[in-house]
């Protein structure tokens, strides 16, 4: 998508960007200083109502804390949707200060501690077990604390996605039991006094082609059919996972949510209602939720021509936007949409670096972008900064301070 397109999401009063309906100028006031980060809850809450229009009633919507867990993000979705994600004790106890049930918060992840696990079953969520370790810290729990502990077996199916940009499944994999293993671990534990909800089966992220997650969803389907024969009782929790992409560069294009969501609802219809009529499915999105909602802002400090190149350097960079700055999983880097945020419909009449305020040559956040004439003090606005943003970025690097984060 082009910038333009993002900026038009947001809206402008004459010629500046509003972000949650307020003149970017008038934000960074409000905010005190830059670099920040603004998420418009208008746009949120028009991504969750075009999700809940889109897929079958039946299908319930968990959001993955991990792509944002600012606390206000947090609790104002769980107002929304139907559960939440969680991947660590800290995220477990920002979830469970909000009005989802315990019971509708789970808990992912390779590498949980036996005290996060004691966590998770005291409070009564589900843990999404990825090994037998991890099934035998959930029996330790149990048993100390006089509890019965409910989870779900994290599968790694025995097929990958093709053109995500993580493969979390197929072939070896640090996430969950091995799809052919699953059986044998079933019975192993059958009699251990755990409530196993059903699965968790999630084989890929960031993918923007619909007709590939629709075939992983169908994958996913069977193979939980298949599954179910060695569990205990008929699951009544299977989820799906994600995956839903958003487009970051020019050259990517928005996913066709239509044929998705035609998809689940076919599936909802025929295997799901045939064969694990009291599973109740799940898409768990974190990125699709929030990442087109949010903004990174970062003013210009200097404006200087070096071998006549412009270089505009910014108070922000890359230790609060990684992935802006192509370091955060792009085999070939490409730029993310950028504006000068007080004159966002201006023409391009220049072509420049944005650079960050780090002394590495990765610190770019525009290589060689088309911009209006930018110079000191300056707004410069990154797009699609919703997820994966501050707290997937190196934010000690340099000892530099932390940004702000608002939700308007």
């Amino acid at each position: 998508m082009k910038p333009h397109e993002h900026v038009a999401s947001f809206g402008t009063v004459d010629g500046e960007l509003r972000v949650g309906g307020m003149p970017l100028s008038r934000l960074a006031a409000r905010v005190g200083s830059t670099p920040f980060f603004a998420y418009d809850r208008a746009l949120l809450d028009a991504r969750v109502a075009r999700l809940r229009s889109a897929l079958p009633d039946r299908v319930e919507l968990s959001f993955a804390m991990k792509a944002n867990p600012m606390p206000a993000i947090v609790q104002h979705l769980a107002h929304q949707v139907d559960r939440i994600d969680v991947a660590s004790g800290q995220e477990m106890l920002t979830a469970l200060d909000t009005v989802i049930r315990p019971d509708h918060v789970s808990f992912a992840g390779p590498g949980k501690t036996a005290a996060e696990i004691r966590q998770a079953v005291a409070a009564g969520v589900i843990v999404e077990v990825e090994s037998a370790t991890e099934i035998e810290r959930v029996l330790t729990a149990g048993s100390d604390l006089g509890l019965t502990p409910t989870v779900a077996i994290r599968v790694n199916p025995d097929f990958a996605v093709k053109g995500s940009g993580m493969r979390m499944g197929g072939g070896p994999q640090q996430f969950g039991i091995d799809a052919e293993t699953v059986p044998e671990v079933l019975a192993k534990y059958a009699d251990t006094g755990m409530d196993i909800a059903g699965f968790h089966i999630f084989a890929g992220s960031q993918n923007l082609n619909a007709e590939i997650i629709a075939e992983a969803q169908r994958r996913t389907v069977e193979l939980a059919i298949q599954l179910a024969d060695s569990l205990p009782a008929p699951p009544r929790y299977l989820n799906l996972g994600g995956g839903f992409g958003i487009p970051y560069t020019d050259r990517d294009r928005p996913l066709d949510l239509h044929t998705v969501a035609a998809n689940l609802h076919e599936l909802v219809q025929g295997p799901l209602a045939a064969r694990l009529p009291s599973a109740v499915p799940v898409i768990e999105l974190g990125r699709y939720l929030v990442g087109e909602c949010g903004v990174y802002v970062t003013r210009v400090l200097d404006r200087k021509i070096s071998r006549g190149k412009t270089f505009l350097v910014v108070d922000g960079g890359m230790h609060h936007q990684l992935a802006a700055s192509g370091n955060f999983g792009q085999a070939i880097r490409r730029n993310y949409p950028l504006v000068v945020g007080t004159r966002a419909d201006a023409p391009l009449e220049e072509g420049v670096n944005v650079v960050g305020c780090l002394c590495t040559p990765l610190d770019l956040l525009g290589d060689d972008v088309e911009l209006p004439p930018a110079d000191i003090d300056d707004l410069i606005v990154l797009f699609q900064a919703g997820a994966y943003g501050l707290t997937a970025s190196p934010t000690a690097f340099l000892g530099h301070p932390a940004p702000a984060e608002v939700l308007v």
